[in-house]
């Protein structure tokens, strides 16, 4: 049965070895330090300039997935999807909701007709299957932040959205390599465990209902849902991305942040937990 728990092994037989840290610590540490650190400064200090730092950060993650997908054969139109990105962006924060709505039907169509003048067939239609699936995956869930950030007290809930997903990969990453003996989904990513799992769901779930109780931004009793939810969304993320990168024969989305691989290898639970973040306030709050 899919997810679960690995049998085991006989008596007698080794038990499963636990799993190294799989990462360059010492490079990986200082530059998630700093990268905190430009966030704090971008939502409190100059939040003026909090939409330029996610269209940076939406643009260099397109720029490695399309060149991803390029390895497996697929040519996404990177101008039109770029230009959708900056448009995506400048649109949610004038419009809101309604802005990325619309700005994301017109970044299809345009894809769509860019792709086409080019040529017609099944290669045409993969490459725009390819380049929607960007589209959607990328800047559309990560113009949610901008959504969460226009929201009363917006900075502590993208700290929020942020936060969850780091605390899942912190947690998950310290039981794995302390406990994890029992594989989650070894034919997608051989480094999760269970316990690696157990270990998020603890962590983010104190760090959301911590977080609530000192930011007081919304009852603290909504991090005993929010928590557990972008815990399991975040890791969900993880394995998809993961599943993508080996279909495509890749380790990392990019080299860009040293010890953590490219920017779309950093964000893409951030890039589920902003929706969900913003979806769960609505409903919960």
């Amino acid at each position: 049965m899919p997810g679960a728990p690995v049998a085991e092994p006989a008596a007698g037989a080794p038990a499963a070895k636990r799993r190294g840290p799989g990462r360059d610590l010492r490079a990986a540490i200082p530059v998630g330090i700093g990268l905190v650190v430009v966030l704090l400064v971008c939502l409190f200090a100059v939040p003026v300039v909090f939409p330029a730092f996610i269209a940076l950060a939406l643009v260099l993650a397109v720029l490695e997935l399309t060149r991803a997908l390029s390895a497996g054969g697929m040519r996404v139109p990177v101008m039109p999807v770029l230009v959708g990105v900056v448009g995506m962006v400048v649109t949610t924060e004038v419009f809101r909701l309604d802005g990325l709505v619309v700005a994301t039907a017109l970044a299809v169509c345009v894809l769509i007709l860019w792709r086409v003048t080019e040529s017609m067939g099944t290669v045409a239609l993969r490459d725009v299957a390819a380049g929607v699936f960007t589209i959607a995956w990328v800047p559309f869930l990560g113009c949610f932040s901008l959504l969460l950030f226009d929201r009363p007290d917006g900075a502590l809930l993208v700290l929020l959205a942020f936060l969850v997903p780091v605390a899942n990969d912190t947690g998950g990453f310290i039981a794995g390599v302390l406990m994890g003996r029992h594989p989650m989904a070894p034919s997608i990513s051989p480094k999760k465990s269970w316990e690696g799992f157990f270990g998020s769901l603890v962590l983010g779930t104190a760090a959301a209902v911590v977080f609530l109780v000192f930011a007081d931004t919304a009852p603290w009793w909504t991090g005993l849902v929010i928590g557990p939810v972008l815990v399991i969304i975040s890791t969900c993320g993880d394995l998809a991305e993961s599943l993508l990168k080996r279909d495509l024969g890749i380790k990392d989305m990019g080299h860009m942040l040293p010890g953590h691989g490219g920017v779309l290898d950093r964000i893409d639970s951030i890039l589920l937990a902003a929706p969900a973040t913003f979806i769960l306030l609505e409903v919960l709050v």
